[in-house]
């Protein structure tokens, strides 16, 4: 496959060395490899058991060499959507949950429009959930909640994009199990690990916008959330995901338009 035959999102991109070319946002050699990846499954149409190329067939697919392919496929594999099987091969991976084996699938993480479906839903679930939290929360969930709340502010007063990420989807995930619906908790859950593949992908593993504003809004969220203020802390769940939303939407286009192309890599793939 040639690079005049990629998508006009994959063509977005640094080089696989890590060198920043030119003055345009630098993306990792393995994200590209990633999205790349990604969009190949679903151009072939292919579901949780299907079987991917070889690596080195596959490195032809996406226009991008074997080593960075590899490490691609390495991420895909951590973040449960391909499974590797020594002496088998590289296979599409089966959800933990069948209810979104089409949704896991499908979903590309660089796309601005599943982004965007993707944040929808998000705020529809969370702000739900947050409302109930702040009628059902007990002390011990408020404590969890807080206490993720607080790592945040942490992390964002050092900057630490990696650890502020962690205790963002744990603030989340807290809340989604003190809304005391186990379908809401698993709805939750499905959405950060979504959200995960968009920040590993999409963002290189970084957290855009102002992670002090975020923090920020963790706290105002928990405080409503302990005061048993249902509507209020519902309406600070929407406006934080909106935040959130423009943020990485944002970031994505800038990733993705932006960037040059990759270039195959020195081993001719």
């Amino acid at each position: 496959m040639t690079g005049s035959s990629r998508p006009a999102s994959a063509s977005a991109a640094s080089d696989s060395s890590g060198s920043e070319t030119g003055a345009a946002p630098y993306r990792p050699g393995y994200e590209v490899a990633a999205e790349r990846i990604l969009e190949y499954v679903a151009r072939q149409g292919m579901g949780p058991g299907d079987r991917l190329p070889t690596e080195k067939d596959l490195a032809a697919e996406v226009d991008m060499s074997r080593t960075v392919v590899r490490e691609g496929v390495k991420i895909l594999s951590a973040l449960g959507r391909l499974s590797v099987e020594k002496g088998r091969g590289i296979f599409v991976a089966h959800p933990r949950n069948d209810l979104w084996s089409d949704t896991f699938s499908r979903f590309l993480p660089t796309d601005p429009s599943r982004v965007g479906e993707l944040f929808e839903f998000r705020r529809f679930t969370e702000a739900e959930t947050s409302g109930l939290a702040a009628a059902r929360a007990t002390p011990v969930q408020l404590r969890v909640i807080r206490e993720a709340a607080q790592r945040s502010a942490e992390a964002a007063e050092r900057d630490d994009h990696e650890s502020f990420g962690r205790a963002d989807a744990e603030f989340h995930q807290a809340i989604g199990e003190a809304a005391g619906n186990a379908f809401l908790s698993s709805l939750v859950d499905a959405i950060q690990r979504l959200q995960r593949q968009v920040t590993i992908v999409a963002l290189a593993d970084s957290a855009p916008g102002s992670l002090a504003g975020a923090a920020e809004q963790h706290l105002a969220i928990l405080e409503a959330i302990g005061a048993g203020e249902q509507e209020q802390a519902a309406a600070l769940m929407a406006r934080h995901i909106d935040t959130t939303e423009l943020q990485v939407q944002r970031e994505i286009r800038n990733r993705i338009f932006a960037a040059p192309a990759v270039p195959a890599g020195p081993d001719g793939a």
